[in-house]
């Protein structure tokens, strides 16, 4: 029963969308009305206030390192198993994805699953950054970079630790993140994706 306890407090902890929360504090538009209209760092940005955009990164990626910190930390306390753990840091995830507290429209996770990372393992959220940055330093898109290291995110974690349920929720998470860049996708494929930095149009 812990274990479930566990999940749905992670779950709620992701769905403090900071995007949205640090844009009111800081007078800005909601970052959903525009640019790509996703409550994300990047999409912050385009407002031109590069402190409430690292803001926004810090906190999306704060709040999901510390769900798995926590569950760690908790772990010998309330018995939670290392599945339990997993599933925690999946259920923070999604609920950036689909927000409780804003209508279940959330971003795209792509902070959030890198603090997942390194409350996994640091190594682990590590390799993941470095592939993030080398891609979005080369090509200036961030979405091409989330996408690569979604993509590689599983398969450092299968070097470093084997198969198991966090494999699985790694995976499932890297499967959603590619999910919610298909629209960016289809806009790399047709050469109109923004880069980084590039202001807000409309």
């Amino acid at each position: 029963m812990n274990a479930v306890y566990a999940v749905i407090i992670a779950y709620l902890i992701g769905s403090i969308s900071f995007a949205v929360v640090v844009s009111r504090g800081f007078g800005l538009s909601d970052p959903r009305t525009y640019g790509s209209k996703n409550p994300g760092a990047t999409n912050v940005l385009r407002s031109g206030n590069k402190a409430a955009a690292v803001l926004t990164l810090l906190g999306d990626g704060v709040k999901g390192w510390l769900a798995v910190f926590l569950a760690i930390f908790f772990q010998e306390k309330f018995s939670l198993s290392d599945n339990a753990i997993a599933l925690v840091g999946l259920a923070v995830f999604l609920g950036h994805l689909w927000p409780v507290f804003f209508r279940f429209v959330g971003g795209k996770g792509v902070a959030t699953a890198l603090g997942v990372l390194i409350g996994v393992n640091p190594w682990l959220g590590l390799a993941t950054l470095v592939t993030w940055l080398v891609i979005a330093y080369a090509f200036r898109y961030s979405s091409l970079a989330a996408l690569i290291a979604a993509i590689f995110a599983p398969f450092y974690y299968g070097i470093l630790f084997g198969a198991n349920l966090q494999l699985a929720c790694i995976a499932v998470m890297s499967a959603f993140l590619i999910y919610r860049h298909r629209q960016n996708i289809a806009n790399l494929m047709r050469g109109k994706e923004s880069r980084i930095g590039s202001k807000k149009t409309g």
